[in-house]
């Protein structure tokens, strides 16, 4: 399976209805983006994302967040998704490497990200792609 990385740059009907596929499989509690919240995401400075394209369809997504701090450029992976007709095909990998390489050429020496245990097949990727697993605690407040 060939996929095409790249960049999404405008908040198009058909992002629109990719992440209304994508999304449910990432998240049963989070409704899909709508379409002035990807053309916010796709505008933001902070955010960049990528899109994996198999004959010409939308098939996986993934947001890399990236913010100067005191300390340097910071930079994390967020909500990475393949469609379930197109896992096990490397897109994942192939998304995290894009995403990595567009890192580190804008100025972050690391990347973070987190994943649930229970998404073992995304963990073994991380694993394989070069990530370490960290001694921190991770804390939320919801507000």
């Amino acid at each position: 399976m060939s996929a095409q990385i790249e960049i999404a740059r405008e908040a198009t009907d058909e992002l629109v209805a990719a992440m209304a596929v994508l999304m449910p499989q990432l998240s049963k509690s989070n409704p899909p983006p709508t379409k002035a919240e990807l053309a916010d995401l796709v505008d933001s400075r902070a955010c960049t994302m990528f899109i994996a394209r198999v004959e010409g369809r939308i098939v996986g997504s993934l947001t890399l967040v990236m913010f100067r701090i005191p300390t340097g450029v910071r930079a994390w992976i967020e909500d990475v998704v393949v469609d379930d007709s197109a896992r096990g095909h490397g897109l994942g990998g192939a998304l995290s490497r894009a995403a990595l390489d567009f890192a580190k050429q804008h100025g972050a020496i690391t990347v973070d990200l987190t994943s649930r245990p229970s998404r073992e097949a995304a963990n073994r990727l991380y694993q394989r792609i070069g990530f370490v697993a960290r001694e921190t605690n991770v804390y939320r407040y919801t507000l």
